[in-house]
């Protein structure tokens, strides 16, 4: 053989021998994915990772319609605010076909069915309805029927319970100190309408007792004064502005309690306030047959220091909560979607229900 047959017969050992490698290189390749397949770590099988998993929103995810009132929602860490597995919370609406839930609040619907998602719903997901105003201050309920599947409000017997505040026990008993007092009544109020049952009541009250007034139409009074301010008087008038059943609001929870005004209520009956907090921690109006009779009363607390620090004795044990602000609502949603399991179920009359009672149909 001559030299160019010897370089011929080179060529062509050395191009079978680059396809045998690159041919056993495609084979072992292939065992190993194989292997690694079916050796996936925690014994999963191969056909359930088919598809690619982002873990970051395997959760359950709770799409905010609106932020409540349109303002900026504040979004916290649910597992660090009360201890659940995180939730993807989110006000983008691109993941509504996603989502496993629906929040959303009445008071930015006002009622009107045109401001719902227009996307059908996908089968498994909640709506879930939201509303902290009583019935007096939510327009158009009645529009509201067969749209919900799940209610989140101040009221005890909601799917979600999100009251304004609650007491917790202590864990042991624990000395207190009244702070020093010197004034009587303070009111603050932002709603005034003089035909209102609490307005009333205060016109004929402050007869009989001073009262100062703070708010709109009245002494200015910032937020972040509040609480310093308020805790200067003695007693602090927790008028509702309609009455319904637990419809207890931040009026007694934050702004007696929490500045150690002893509050005179006026909202549902002394039976339905007991439910919540110890008799012997507030005055209700209804106690008192007239304005006239309350005024008389308070002064005499007043002047008889022992009785007046009787109001206070069951600081020793309890613990006034300040509950509602919406980033924790929105985790207590969370938690009841993870324990509640997915079912049909619609409200037909919502209305009817957070007036008198609800009636389900699943």
């Amino acid at each position: 053989m001559d030299s160019n047959g010897q370089r011929t017969s080179a060529t062509w050992k050395k191009f079978l021998a680059f396809v045998a490698f690159q041919l056993g290189f495609i084979v072992i390749l292939f065992a190993y994915i194989e292997m690694s397949m079916k050796t996936e770590p925690g014994g999963h099988d191969p056909a359930t990772l088919a598809y690619p998993v982002d873990m970051g929103f395997s959760k359950l995810t709770l799409l905010l319609w609106t932020c409540p009132f349109r303002k900026q929602c504040h979004i916290e860490n649910c597992s660090k605010l009360l201890g659940i597995p995180e939730c993807h919370i989110t006000t983008e609406r691109s993941w509504y076909p996603k989502a496993d839930a629906v929040l959303i609040h009445h008071r930015d619907l006002h009622g009107n069915p045109k401001k719902l998602p227009k996307e059908p719903r996908p089968p498994s997901q909640r709506w879930i309805w939201l509303n902290m105003e009583s019935p007096s201050n939510s327009p158009n309920l009645d529009s509201m029927d067969n749209l919900f599947n799940l209610t989140m409000t101040y009221r005890r017997d909601s799917d979600v319970y999100i009251p304004y505040g609650w007491m917790e026990v202590l864990p042991q008993p624990q000395n207190f100190t009244i702070p020093p007092k010197s004034k009587l009544v303070a009111w603050v109020v932002s709603s005034w309408k003089s035909g209102s049952v609490r307005v009333k009541y205060y016109k004929e009250l402050k007869k009989y007792i001073p009262v100062d007034v703070y708010g709109r139409h009245h002494s200015p009074l910032p937020w972040v004064k509040q609480l310093s301010m308020l805790s200067q008087y003695k007693f602090y008038l927790a008028f509702e502005n309609s009455i319904h059943e637990d419809y207890i609001t931040e009026k007694i929870w934050r702004n007696a309690f929490l500045t150690w005004a002893v509050p005179v209520v006026l909202g549902p009956p002394r039976k339905n306030y007991e439910r919540y907090m110890p008799s012997d921690s507030f005055i209700h109006v209804n106690d008192f047959p007239s304005a006239q009779e309350l005024a008389m009363f308070l002064h005499e607390l007043d002047r008889n220091t022992t009785r007046y620090q009787s109001y206070f004795h069951w600081h020793s044990w309890l613990k006034p909560i300040r509950g509602f602000w919406w980033s924790f609502s929105f985790c207590k949603a969370c938690q009841v979607l993870q324990k509640k399991p997915v079912q049909f179920q619609t409200i037909p009359e919502l209305s009817k229900w957070f007036k008198d009672g609800r009636n389900l149909t699943a």
